[in-house]
């Protein structure tokens, strides 16, 4: 029998992601799945892309089935610099790098700016996909603290004597999994901090279209401009998955020239560029309008499925659990007042017929989230949602101690 090849040490060392995991087990009869960050598919504006395909197909196809530009076309960079503008950041053609999925933006900030053992600093918990990015750059990884204001940059001054890190990373409106978004006074404070001690942060931003309740806050990249320095320091990323479809896998991210141009270069080694005919589609739909027309449909219908999941959550558990309703976004963070690892819970909320993500999926120090789970409320109807918060306290209630 031959021996499979060996394995780099990253490779032998990166986790998989629970929620891949999990997916498999959503397809399962009557299971509910509380556990996916998927946008509801009913959802997605299926009239809208095909009526942008007809138009590409009705001028011609042959030119959108060719090799592309790696920053990305043309057409699509103006179009989202446009969008991302609409939005309240600034941004010109010449700044959007196209990108399959904000998680590219993410690898390739990391391949350009990071070296093994660099320090990149994070919230706990963050985005388990981005921590999953960090370990295969051989990254060490300092975090910060959050509550309902998001991480707490005070704590930066904090950080042990050494070289300085390489990278701040926040996703900065409804973050996954907490839910949270950094406040005014912690934008400006970070922005203070990263134009002091010459730190590059990424903004990751890929809920801040879907906000229900509340103000939109201005983007760290925004704000740079008010903040002396502070402008080359700051990426922006974000994302079409959850506004238009995830299957598309579209993001872009807005770079300082000089970075933008290193990660032109990593991206020609990795993939050439995205596909052309998905970005055709995009640029499309994008300039019918439909996307923004669309917007207020999805987040009616997410609001509504917060506020039952929350309202489920509050009736079925009450003082077992301990959340914040979030503004937007996909998410929410729950504690549960009894020491019941989620982890270990899981198995029997899976024998109960519903899924969700433990909050050790999301930790990079082991142990600090073992009491949360993250509860998706965008996948299923109202009424589903209900009955897996029902089938989560049955469970709950046979894995006491």
């Amino acid at each position: 029998m031959s021996l499979p090849p060996p394995l780099s040490l990253a490779a032998r060392s990166l986790r998989s992601s629970a929620v891949r995991d999990l997916l498999r087990d959503a397809h399962l009869p009557d299971m509910v799945s509380l556990a996916g960050g998927l946008p509801d598919a009913a959802l997605f504006d299926v009239e809208g892309i095909e009526a942008a395909w007809e138009a590409l197909r009705q001028r011609g196809l042959r030119e959108t089935l060719q090799y592309g530009q790696t920053d990305g076309d043309p057409g699509l960079r103006e179009t989202l610099a446009g969008w991302t503008r609409l939005h309240g950041t600034p941004a010109a053609a010449d700044d959007v790098l196209v990108t399959t999925g904000s998680q590219q933006a993410l690898d390739l900030v990391a391949r350009t700016l990071l070296d093994p053992g660099d320090t990149v600093v994070t919230e706990s918990p963050t985005y388990l996909a981005a921590l999953q990015v960090f370990q295969l750059a051989g990254a060490r990884l300092w975090t910060l603290p959050n509550d309902a204001d998001g991480a707490i940059v005070d704590r930066l001054s904090a950080l042990p004597a050494g070289p300085r890190p390489k990278l701040v990373y926040l996703v900065t409106n409804f973050a996954n999994p907490s839910g949270a978004s950094l406040s005014l006074e912690r934008r400006l404070a970070l922005l203070r901090w990263a134009a002091e001690h010459q730190v590059f942060v990424l903004e990751d931003d890929p809920y801040g279209l879907l906000r229900f309740d509340g103000a939109a806050l201005p983007s760290l990249r925004a704000l740079s401009s008010d903040v002396p320095g502070a402008a080359p320091w700051v990426g922006y990323a974000s994302s079409l998955s959850k506004v238009l479809a995830p299957g598309l896998r579209l993001g872009w991210v807005l770079l300082p020239p000089a970075l933008r141009a290193a990660c032109v270069r990593v991206k020609q080694a990795l993939d050439l560029h995205t596909a052309t005919v998905t970005q055709a589609l995009a640029a499309e739909l994008l300039r019918s309008d439909r996307p923004r027309q669309h917007l207020p449909r999805l987040r009616r219908t997410y609001a509504e499925r917060r506020d039952r999941l929350c309202d489920a959550l509050q009736a079925q558990l009450g003082d077992d659990v301990a959340f914040e309703r979030p503004e937007g976004g996909m998410f929410v963070w729950a504690r549960l007042s009894e020491p019941i690892d989620t982890a270990r819970l899981l198995p029997a909320a899976r024998a109960a017929g519903v899924l969700y993500v433990p909050g050790e999926a999301f930790e990079s120090t082991p142990g600090s989230a073992r009491h949360h789970l993250r509860l998706s409320f965008v996948s299923a109807p109202p009424e589903r949602l209900a009955l897996g918060v029902q089938r989560l306290a049955r469970a709950m209630r046979s894995h006491k101690p």
